[in-house]
């Protein structure tokens, strides 16, 4: 039977008017009684008492409490982390994950370019309240080798600090070629 016919009732001698008539009121009788009926029935036979969840404030923020202080924070760390006479200790500080990522910082800071790079953070954009991403220049000796890259930052216990993606991503960048346990 195509919608909107009804040829049993002889519907069909009053015109395609009468007949669409009929399916419209019965469409409009569906459309309000079907919320009616949904709103009434759950899956344990009787009705809910309870309210639904209030989103908490972690769930709907996409920014740190103090975004500007996090992002200071975000710009000092990356600057130390990529700063060529910043101890190995010091930079694990501020590397996700650090103690276990050393030796992929070996591996990174080994490479004969990897100690003569630098980095400046030019944009941060919160992505959630623990992780933004980060555009930022790469400078090798002084010049510009990476302009305009992409990396991300991460909080972890109190301390923003460059993940460790970034890192891998940098170490395979170098062209070793050779895989780096922990990336």
């Amino acid at each position: 039977m195509v919608l909107g016919s009804d040829l049993r009732r002889g519907n069909a001698k009053r015109g395609p008017r009468a007949a669409g008539r009929g399916t419209a009121i019965a469409a409009a009788l569906v459309l309000a009684v079907a919320p009616v009926l949904a709103a009434c029935s759950d899956d344990n036979g009787g009705g809910s008492a309870s309210t639904p969840p209030t989103p908490t404030a972690e769930q709907t923020t996409s920014a740190p409490a103090d975004p500007a202080a996090a992002e200071s924070q975000i710009k000092q760390n990356w600057q130390k982390f990529f700063d060529p006479n910043t101890s190995t200790e010091d930079k694990l500080a501020v590397l996700q994950n650090g103690e276990q990522m050393a030796p992929v910082l070996k591996a990174f800071s080994g490479d004969a370019r990897g100690g003569q790079v630098e980095a400046k953070v030019t944009k941060v954009r919160f992505t959630s309240a623990t992780e933004a991403d980060v555009t930022y220049t790469l400078t090798l000796k002084g010049a510009t080798a990476l302009p305009n890259a992409s990396g991300t930052s991460v909080e972890q216990d109190g301390v923003w600090k460059v993940s460790v993606k970034t890192l891998c991503s940098l170490v395979q960048m170098s062209g070793n070629g050779s895989p780096v346990p922990g990336c």
